[in-house]
């Protein structure tokens, strides 16, 4: 159709914004279906090596596949309580070291900028004034999370298994959408999104294991108590891109509490959490993550945005394969190339000479 830029224009502003607005709306159906997905791609290989190699029965397979990525989750999540509930039985030693080093930063606050301790605790308190929810109000959404959580844990391996058990009848459904000269194109693109997915959550959970390991031997050397602890929850929040670290930055520090008052320990565990992030950012992602994902920095960060405001957490955990799956579906349709080149990495000339500049 020839229709002038701003038309079309209108027409794709007005395309992402319903498509948007659904995701927001039914983002409790959506969220579950997706990650879902993402794992089923990633049991395939395991369902098939089963099914193949081992000769059992293909929904046996998947089965055992879904059971033991249950049990993997399940182990961390225990362990995890296990040990967090050994910090809780000590929050009056963290409660008093919070109290001692408030003191000592209120003393610094005014020896130096002659701020009395009665001005800063008003200041403290109109910075933190947020009105608050009515008991049963805030009893309520807790209820609702941990209802809603729960129900995911049981309906996400579900999901799972019978994406894994009807993938061929997915594959044909697809296949029956094209027409005939396009089932190549179809069966590339579905070949490279797996591809694609499967690469980048083996290496988030490489990555996952390396930063678990590099934490806790640098809070053992610096003799953090929880270390191993503290390490497991590093290398699980390094999943959330960007947020995540500095959670377990936080909880790194208030868990070192428990053990001792030193500011330089508390120094210690910041430093051993910079030079993990050092690490990652710089070998690990580079090589492990962003190797297999071909979307560059700008957009990454926009798409995480935009996940984390339509579904939280989970959105910003699914945003980068969600848009790695559409850079592989712009990238083979001729009208929708622009959008995949405008996702991707600024790519190298084929001479290995520099880029001419625009």
């Amino acid at each position: 159709m020839n229709q002038p830029f701003y038309i079309k224009l209108s027409h794709i502003l007005v395309s992402i914004s319903i498509i948007l607005i659904i995701l927001f709306v039914g983002q409790h159906i959506f969220i579950p279906i997706f990650l879902s997905l993402l794992f089923a791609v990633l049991l395939n290989p395991c369902t098939l090596f089963l099914n193949k190699h081992l000769k059992i029965p293909y929904i046996i397979s998947a089965l055992i596949s879904v059971f033991f990525f249950i049990l993997i989750i399940a182990g961390i999540i225990v362990f995890v309580s296990w040990e967090m509930g050994d910090i809780i039985n000590d929050w009056r030693s963290i409660k008093a070291n919070i109290s001692l080093h408030y003191h000592n930063i209120q003393q610094w606050v005014k020896q130096n900028f002659n701020i009395s301790y009665r001005k800063q605790e008003k200041y403290i308190q109109q910075a933190s004034a947020v009105p608050l929810s009515p008991d049963s109000e805030l009893m309520g959404q807790t209820l609702n999370s941990i209802s809603d959580l729960l129900f995911n844990f049981i309906l996400i391996p579900i999901y799972t298994f019978l994406f894994l058990l009807y993938k061929n009848l997915f594959m044909t459904f697809l296949h029956k959408l094209v027409k005939p000269e396009q089932k190549n194109k179809l069966r590339d693109i579905l070949h490279q999104i797996k591809l694609s997915i499967q690469s980048y959550l083996v290496g988030l959970m490489v990555e996952m294991v390396i930063v678990s390991a590099l934490t806790s031997v640098g809070l053992m050397l610096i003799g953090v108590e929880y270390a191993i602890l503290l390490g497991v929850i590093t290398g699980v929040l390094n999943l959330i891109p960007y947020i995540g670290i500095l959670v377990a930055a936080l909880l790194s520090v208030v868990a070192t509490l428990t053990g001792s008052n030193d500011i330089s320990v508390i120094a210690g565990v910041l430093i051993v959490n910079v030079i993990v992030q050092l690490i990652d950012n710089n070998v690990l992602v580079p090589m492990i993550v962003s190797s297999k994902v071909k979307i560059n920095a700008l957009a990454s960060i926009i798409c995480i945005i935009i996940g984390g405001a339509i579904a939280g957490i989970a959105g910003m955990f699914m945003a980068i394969p969600i848009s790695a799956i559409l850079k592989v579906i712009f990238d083979r349709i001729e009208p929708l190339k622009p959008w995949g080149y405008l996702l991707g990495d600024w790519p190298a000339s084929g001479n290995g000479s520099k880029q001419k500049q625009i």
